[in-house]
């Protein structure tokens, strides 16, 4: 059985997190979503909102397991005991950022393989902080974000009173 790992702090999921889980699942008989918990991070979202849409997200999603972690990512994938890093890039800023990061991974992993899938076109604007930043300005976020947690998104953001 193939798995690989694709990681992040889904502050909150988007669209394209979810395009790239869909993409993995064609490749891979499962995909771990990782929500890296890092307290030195400021998020919108508590860790278990996080958890809470990305469960919601992908319920009832053959071969999609999802969990926490907090430390290196190469220290997940070895729990996960799988060589199989997944990366959403962008454009070229994504794609140097990551592959930086795979780099300083292979040093400490030198099995790792990372997978970098090319988000689509139709989403090379999304992101969790411009999600974040429309929260905060009071504009529409509605095809930002996986329609089965937009409402549950919303109400999040409005008990935060941001």
């Amino acid at each position: 059985m193939k798995k690989c790992v694709f990681a992040g702090t889904f502050d909150p999921p988007t669209v394209g997190h979810e395009d790239v889980v869909r993409k993995c699942l064609k490749i891979f008989d499962e995909v771990v979503v990782a929500l890296l918990v890092n307290p030195q991070k400021n998020c919108l979202f508590s860790d278990e909102q996080r958890m809470c849409l990305l469960n919601k997200l992908f319920l009832g999603v053959k071969g999609v397991k999802v969990r926490t972690f907090s430390g290196a990512a190469v220290d997940l994938l070895k729990e996960e005991s799988t060589p199989f890093y997944v990366r959403g890039v962008r454009d070229a800023i994504d794609f140097e950022y990551e592959n930086r990061n795979h780099y300083a991974s292979k040093r400490l992993m030198p099995e790792i393989i990372s997978i970098y899938l090319p988000c689509e076109q139709n989403h090379l604007h999304v992101s969790s902080t411009l999600v974040r930043n429309s929260i905060k300005f009071s504009k529409d976020f509605a095809d930002l974000v996986p329609s089965c947690i937009y409402a549950d998104v919303l109400a999040m953001s409005e008990d935060k009173n941001v």
